[in-house]
């Protein structure tokens, strides 16, 4: 399972005045508690700062590497903050996020996919825009995997991106999803999925339960990776439950640690 710390983004108030403040020991200390919580990537997105993203990313890069060992996802639309980024990684194999089937995007991104030997989040849109069905998402996923491998990037190093809608603008919104990272993984053996869980509660009451509740449903269909919040102990604590119930963890010794340190009330 990989688990793609999501905190270090500038959308979240307290990370943009972090930035603003040049306030590198706050950084730290998040990279550091999601290291600790069990993310095995740190996400570095400050997309909310267009005009000086490039600065901002290496800043925000130097200053994580300071704190942890781990790999990070560079996390842009930005393929000049992209590469800025990417240059300053020294940990492990690094990640981009994202690639589409969009011709613009597919052009920028790929050069740097192969430049940097990344590991990739290949979001399930084209040229016709966002999938509606759980056709869409298998087509653009085949066309996604099929484009990518000829260009020599291995199945392990492309995680999928189904793209989840909110289950408020379409009753069947979750099922799609669902059926379609079921037919993935079958279809593409060594491919991972991956996605964001906040999408699926958009507009909802208790939306934290409906996050919790639709990763373990995903997890079922055989998803492999989240972009999620480590350090939230309810959403740790569903991950770990559902590994040992889907026979992911031998012995139950992940659980059995985790109830021993607490995090099960």
């Amino acid at each position: 399972m990989l688990i793609i710390g999501e905190l270090i983004n500038t959308s979240r108030k307290l990370i943009r005045e972090a930035v603003e403040k040049k306030d590198g020991n706050y950084i730290q200390e998040i990279a550091k508690k999601q290291e600790e919580a069990g993310a095995t990537y740190i996400d570095v997105n400050c997309g909310t700062f267009m005009q000086t993203e490039v600065e901002t990313m290496e800043w925000l890069v130097e200053n994580i590497l300071q704190a942890t060992d781990l790999p990070l996802c560079i996390d842009s639309p930005n393929p000049l903050a992209l590469e800025a980024g990417l240059k300053k990684v020294k940990n492990g194999k690094p990640m981009i996020n994202s690639i589409t089937g969009e011709d613009e995007r597919w052009n920028t991104i790929l050069p740097l996919v192969k430049k940097f030997n990344s590991k990739i989040i290949a979001l399930c849109i084209d040229n016709t825009g966002m999938p509606k069905t759980q056709e869409d998402r298998l087509r653009i996923a085949d066309s996604l995997i099929t484009k990518l491998t000829g260009e020599g990037i291995a199945l392990d190093d492309i995680y999928i991106d189904p793209l989840i809608k909110p289950i408020s603008a379409g009753q069947n919104n979750g099922i799609e999803v669902l059926s379609a990272i079921q037919k993935i993984m079958e279809s593409y053996p060594g491919v991972h999925t991956t996605c964001g869980l906040s999408n699926i509660s958009y507009s909802l009451p208790a939306r934290k339960v409906l996050n919790r509740l639709f990763m373990v449903q995903t997890m079922a269909r055989g998803m492999d990776s989240y972009i999620m919040d480590p350090t939230n102990k309810e959403m740790r604590g569903a991950l770990l439950a559902s590994q040992t119930l889907l026979g992911q963890d031998r012995f139950s010794r992940k659980f059995i640690k985790a109830f021993r340190e607490g995090l099960y009330e």
